[in-house]
């Protein structure tokens, strides 16, 4: 068994780098193309820069690496139940459908992956005796 996990081809701390970088490079775009400018337009960001962080301090600080990415699982879990406020909105414009549709998909993607490494670390554990 490997001892480095991969999904879609990425680590799993260059996969938050992938979807922090996509969450604030759309809520910097939603934010920009809203008509009216609205600050919750950068929600996406908001969500996106900490996942962006902790995958950067995942790849320094090998030591504490399991505690960003566990940190980073929770906030991809936030990132799912906000894209799922879609379903209880009124009159939602193309533009706030899509957004949440990014929240859900990249946080669900980042999920199952950190979900997969978790698994993959506990059979590497359990294959060398600890």
């Amino acid at each position: 068994m490997s001892n480095e996990f991969r999904f879609l081809g990425q680590t799993i701390p260059n996969l938050a780098i992938i979807s922090g970088s996509i969450l604030i490079l759309w809520g910097i775009f939603s934010y920009l193309s809203s008509e009216t400018g609205s600050f919750t337009s950068l929600i996406p960001s908001f969500v996106g820069l900490p996942l962006l962080i902790l995958g950067n301090r995942s790849n320094k600080d090998k030591s504490n690496k399991h505690h960003y990415m566990h940190a980073s699982m929770i906030i991809a879990l936030f990132s799912v139940i906000g894209g799922l406020r879609i379903l209880t909105a009124e009159d939602p414009t193309n533009l706030m459908i899509a957004s949440h549709l990014i929240l859900i998909v990249v946080g669900t993607i980042f999920m199952v992956g950190g979900i997969l490494s978790f698994r993959h670390a506990r059979k590497l554990r359990e294959s060398l005796g600890e």
